[in-house]
This record gives structure tokens, sequence and C-alpha cells, in this order.
């Protein structure tokens, strides 16, 4: 019944843009694509895979269209594998790169093999072209009777095709993708004991660069992304070796991808800012450069302000959003760049209110996600996977991609029956054996047994994110199952965790009985997604998020969080001077791009180190880019109320600064909104929504009603491409 809907409802889907491109089943080439970039990773110079489960695409893919044309029509045909043709059921001969599809109604389908990389393909004629109205599956269902009589399909679930605008054109191959490559020169060489040292001038990331090598020996390479780890060759995170000869270097894995005579970049790409360089007396070259690898956006987003610090915290993680986003979102460039959900999850949210790159978000969900069988929560850390259905809500409201929905939805619920067959006798979640329960670095103790009240705050917006999806997808059966399991889970919190002396969420249950330890998590989710009333919102304010006797949050991953409950309560001043302390910190401290984690009690060298090794913190963490993310949603206010900005809410608030400008990008057109003590600007190039603010005195509008609310609160509707102004006190 379930694939019936679905089937009947993608088949009659029509919002995805026809536009031309290579296509292949959904979710295999991110997956595929997802494999190549997860399995890079080296740790002095070893292989390193990442340790959750590795699934691949499948290899043998249908891909099929129904065509009704006036006239005979050429097609051309590009593929990436081994294909046949069969027109109306009937096999065509060989493996054409032209076939003449004759006049009429016909069905036309190619089936592709490709067991290296993903099955694809290419069609370009006058009116049949590859798109997303092409329906895949891999496996037809199709056999032959003894009678010779074929089969029909009906049992075969058809998806939508899927493909990126990248590949438009039939040279284009999906399997050849690259990210872009610009040189780079180094800003200083130092000569220091034994060697050279490079300084690249910030963190960056890309291919090293040797120009004019010749000589026979070897060279020693020491990546650091502080000069300290550079220089120290015994335990630096990263290292390369070349063996020379000519101009030539013999090892095969470091094999150029790109041989001159004038240079010789090496094969395989690193994180760094400083780079040491020792070499035998026989080898020689005359300049290091390197090729900075990036993926090009469109940065759409905008804050300005009146704080200089404000603005460098902004750009800083601009940029360290710029570094961790690449053919997905990874967490750090230097160590794992893999794809987490927990840090992806905060890098979709960091690019709705910077680049709106919606591709790179659904690259990174169909990786994350992989294939069924599900064996293991994602990454296998069970607070990842739900995230990882957080991010599915997040990406609808922001983009308004109800597609990507359908496409995904049966995904999610192999995934959420995997969680739902894991719950105990109350229907709560607790680490079972084989799950990573995480919840975040802490510097001090955390207990991981038993029931998390973090982790059913997380799993109830979860299942309200399967009800929503399944009313999307027209699934009213899957829709009242999950409205009934998160109503009845949302109504176990407060009495299984609430504690009334302490005015706040006890960290979890041990065998039914709520333990005593108090921490900040579970806390400040309930305050942002509203499970709880005003007032314990607030008590929740002043017992757990202004309380420094609760264990205070190192990461920034979590300060994220922790932050956006504040400003849900209307801390902005306060907010904005943990920013300047916390942020503003590493950037004083030296930070080019933010960091994993940072402690303003560490000195020195002690801001390099963790997991037990002097330089085994990232320096360049996609979660330590949070203030876009605050400054955008709670400073310049702006965000989605109906799906894909249709309707938004503008709820601007200095937060002590004297002046604020910003831009929001939105799925086709952008938010524009400047304001200081006694003017706000409004610009919406699409969609409408209320402007809210507050007034001493009666407002005065450029064009529109403004409505009194409630104390000082006033409200003005924004609709249309004008620019309104507002003059306040």
């Amino acid at each position: 019944m379930k694939h019936t809907i679905f089937l009947l409802l993608l088949m009659s889907l029509t919002q995805l843009s026809q536009a031309q491109t290579w296509i292949w089943y959904p979710g295999d080439y991110e997956i595929w694509l997802a494999n190549q970039m997860n399995n890079r990773r080296t740790e002095r110079g070893a292989f390193f895979p990442h340790f959750w489960k590795m699934d691949s695409h499948y290899v043998l893919v249908e891909f099929s269209k129904k065509v009704d044309l006036a006239t005979d029509e050429e097609i051309e045909i590009a593929v990436e594998g081994k294909f046949n043709i069969k027109l109306d059921g009937k096999l065509q001969f060989g493996m054409p790169k032209k076939f003449i599809v004759p006049a009429g109604k016909h069905s036309l389908n190619i089936k592709v093999w490709n067991q290296a990389t993903p099955p694809c393909i290419f069609v370009n004629g006058k009116n049949i072209k590859t798109d997303s109205s092409w329906k895949v599956t891999y496996e037809d269902k199709e056999w032959i009777d003894e009678s010779g009589k074929a089969s029909d399909t009906s049992a075969t679930i058809y998806m939508a095709a899927e493909g990126w605008a990248d590949f438009n054109t039939a040279d284009k191959l999906p399997s050849k993708y690259k990210l872009a490559t610009e040189e780079h020169k180094a800003v200083s060489v130092t000569a220091v004991p034994g060697g050279q040292l490079i300084d690249f001038g910030k963190e960056t990331f890309g291919y090293l660069r040797f120009h004019l090598l010749s000589g026979k020996g070897k060279i020693n390479i020491y990546y650091g992304e502080s000069k300290e780890e550079a220089l120290d060759t015994k335990y630096c995170e990263t290292l390369d070796q070349l063996t020379v000869v000519g101009n030539n270097v013999t090892d095969e894995a470091l094999a150029s991808t790109s041989k001159n005579e004038h240079f010789y970049t090496l094969a395989n790409s690193k994180a760094f800012r400083y780079v040491y360089i020792t070499k035998d007396a026989g080898v020689d070259f005359k300049e290091l450069s390197m090729l900075y690898e990036f993926k090009p956006e469109n940065q759409r987003g905008s804050f300005r302000c009146n704080d200089d610090e404000v603005n460098k915290m902004w750009e800083v993680g601009a940029y360290t959003m710029q570094l961790t986003t690449r053919e997905f979102f990874i967490d750090g460039i230097k160590r794992d760049r893999w794809t987490w959900s927990g840090d992806a999850y905060q890098s979709y949210l960091m690019n709705y209110y910077l680049s709106f790159d919606e591709q790179t978000v659904r690259n990174t969900i169909w990786a994350l996600r992989g294939k069924d069988p599900v064996t293991s929560h994602t990454n296998t850390i069970l607070d990842y996977t739900f995230f990882w259905f957080l991010s599915i809500y997040d990406y609808y409201m922001y983009t308004g991609d109800q597609h990507f929905i359908s496409q995904v939805y049966p995904r999610m619920q192999s995934m959420m029956d995997y969680v739902l067959g894991r719950t105990n006798q109350d229907g709560m979640v607790e680490g079972l054996t084989g799950d990573w329960v995480f919840v975040d670095w802490a510097d001090g103790f955390m207990d991981k047994h038993g029931e998390l009240s973090f982790e059913q705050v997380l799993f109830t917006k979860s299942l309200e994110t399967m009800a929503l999806c399944a009313k999307l997808t027209n699934n009213a059966e899957d829709q009242s199952k999950y409205e009934k399991i998160s109503v009845d889970l949302r109504a176990k919190l407060l009495p299984a965790f609430w504690n009334e002396t302490k005015k706040a969420l006890v960290h979890n249950r041990l065998n039914g009985m709520p333990q005593e330890q108090i921490t900040r998590y579970a806390n400040m989710f309930a305050v942002f997604f509203n499970y709880l009333s005003p007032e314990q919102k607030q008590e929740i304010k002043n017992s757990v998020l202004l309380n420094d006797s609760v264990m205070k949050i190192s990461t920034p991953y979590m300060r994220f969080y922790e932050l956006e409950a504040l400003c849900a309560l209307g801390e902005q001043k306060q907010v904005m001077k943990e920013m300047k302390d916390y942020w503003g910190g590493m950037i004083r401290e030296g930070a080019t791009s933010f960091w994993e984690k940072y402690n303003p009690e560490d000195k020195g060298v002690q801001h390099l180190a963790m997991y037990g090794r002097p330089y085994g913190k990232s320096l360049c963490h996609a979660w330590g880019a949070s203030p876009i993310y605050l400054l955008g949603k709670y400073y310049l206010g702006i965000q989605p109320m109906k799906a894909g900005f249709k309707e938004f809410s503008i709820n601007p608030t200095l937060g002590g600064l004297k002046w604020m400008q910003g831009t929001v990008p939105t799925p086709n057109g952008e938010i524009k909104l400047f304001m200081d003590t006694k003017t706000i600007k409004v610009t919406a190039t699409e969609g409408k929504g209320y402007l809210t603010f507050t007034s001493k005195s009666k407002p005065k509008a450029s064009k529109g009603m403004i409505e009194k609310l409630d104390g000082n609160k006033y409200r003005l509707m924004v609709d249309g491409k004008e620019e309104v102004v507002v003059r306040y006190r």
C-alpha cells in the first residue's frame, strides 16, 4: 500500500525543473562520490577509512521514458557503463551512440551496467532529453515464460531520476567530477634547522606544487595547521615523503595528475597553513606553491555592523564554511574529512544564511543515509540519526522542495523502523550494543547510560518530522502512526525528566528512576523546540543556561544550540557578549578559521591538543561557524514560517549593536535588512511576512499599515519588492 501511494504521487510530481542533465538512480551517485571523498583520509601516511557501514551504488539500473512524437526523432546517447536499448519492449541492436525513435507513442528503456561507477545516461534529442521526468529502477521484475510471453512490470518500484545541474552536457561525465582549483603563493619562507618553513598565511586546503623539481633523493613534507605542528616531525597529524628522480616522483600514491616540466603537483590534497620541508642534498626545487581546492559557491548571504570584531567573526565563519563545503559538507579539513551527521546538520543551517546551496545539502543527506538494510545508527551515533531526520525538516522549510521529500521518504521509513525496533518498554531510546551515545565532548562527567532526556527530545522531533513528511507524500496511514507515537512520547517527557526542585530536565533515567545530574543539552533543545511552557522556559534560562554551576559547554558544536536557546528567550545582548568572548577569543588566539573546540583557560600549545594527541584538534571545523546562523536568524531575525519562504518572519534585534545590515537568501530571491536605533529598512524579493519590532512611541512606515501588538510591540506586513522604511524609537 505504501509503495502504491508513493508511486502514484511520484508519477504526478512536476515541480522539479526539467533541465537536461546526466541522470542516475536517486542517491547512488552521491553515495559513490562520498565513498571517494571519505576514503581520502590519511594519518601520517596511512590509509584511514571510516568505521561505519559503507554502501555502494546499484550496478544495474534501468532508465525509462514514455514519449509521444509527431515525427521521427534522432537521439544521441552517452552512457557511463555497458547498455542496451529496448523500444516498446523489443531489444535493439548493439550500443548505438545515435538512435532513431519513430513517430508515435513509445516506451523507451535503456538498461545500464557499471560495476566501477554509478550507471548514468545522457540523452539529447529535439524532444527527448534526460531529466527528472525519466523513471529509474534497479530491478524491473521482468521475466519470459515458456511460451515466450514477457511479464509486465507492475510490481516494480520506480523512482524519478536524479541529476545535477553541473552535468548538463554529454562530455561532463559524472565519474570525472572534480572540485575547482587555483594557484596560491606562500606568504613567507623561513630557513629553520634542517629545512624550510613555508607559511601560506591562513588555514587552507589543497595540493602542494614544487616548481623546477630536480635531482635525486627524498623530500619530507610535514603539514601543520599551526607552526608547532608542522615543525614537530614526530607528532604532526599529516605528512608525505617523495622519492625524486630527475623532475619526477616515483611514489605511486603521490604521482602527479598534471605532470609538467616546470612544476610537480602532488596527487593528494591536505589541510594546512604551514609546511615544513626537509630534503636530501641531491634534491632541489625553486619554489613551493599550492593549488587551492574549493567548491565554487555564490555567497548570497551577508552581515555587517558597527562592531569590527563581530564582522570579523562573520568573515572567519564564512571562510570556515568555504573550506568545509566540498562535494559534501564535511566536519574538518585536516583530520577526518568525513560526512558526520551532527556536523553536517549545523552546516546546512549556516549554509541557508550564507550560500543557500541546496545541492550540497541533498548530496550530504543522501550520502549519510546510505542504503537499506539499516544495520546501525547514522555514523553509528544514536543522536546523529535524529539529526539526519531533523535536517530533512529544515531542508523542506527553507527550500520548499517537496520533490526531494518524496524521493528520500522511503529511506526515512526504513531508518525510523530501525529506531522504533530498538525502543524500550516505555517507547524511549537508550544506547544499545553497537550504539555510540555521543551528545558532546564534555570537560566533566556525563553519564551516557539509560534514557537520556536529550535523546528523547531529539527522538520526539524526529517523529514529528516523519509525520510531516508522511503528509507531504500523501501517506495518511504513516502520518497517523507517527503522530500518535510522537504525541505519546512528548507527553512522557516532563513526567519522566522534569525536576520541580531544580526547575530543569534531569540528564537521564536509570531503570525508570530520574537521576540528579542536570546538563544543558535537553534543556536548551526543549526551549527552541517549544516543548515547554513560557514559565518553564524562563526557569530553565535561570536554573541552567545562565547557571555557572551546571557543567559548561566547551565545543562550538553545542554552544551553537546553547546560544540559540538564549536567543529564542530574547537574550541577544547576553549572546553577543558570549560570542565576542568565545569566537572572538579564538580570533585573538590567531584563528583564521574556527576550531573544533575552544577552552579560554588553555594556554599556548594546549589549544592544539585533543584526543590524547598534541595536534589532534581540528583548527578548521564546520561546527565552529555558528555566528553565521545566529546573526542571520536571531539578529537580522529572518526565518521561514512556511516552506520555501512563501511566508517569513522578520524580528530584528540589535542585541547591543548600534546598527547592522545583511542579506538572507531565499530559494529564488533574498531578504535585505538594515537597522539602527531609529530606522528599519526591509526589501523582500519573494514571499511575504511580518516585520515585528518594538518602539517606545508610535512608529511610521513608508508603506503599509502598522499594527500595535501587546506592550511596545508592533508589526507590519512586508509584501512586495519595494523597500519598506520604518521610523521608530
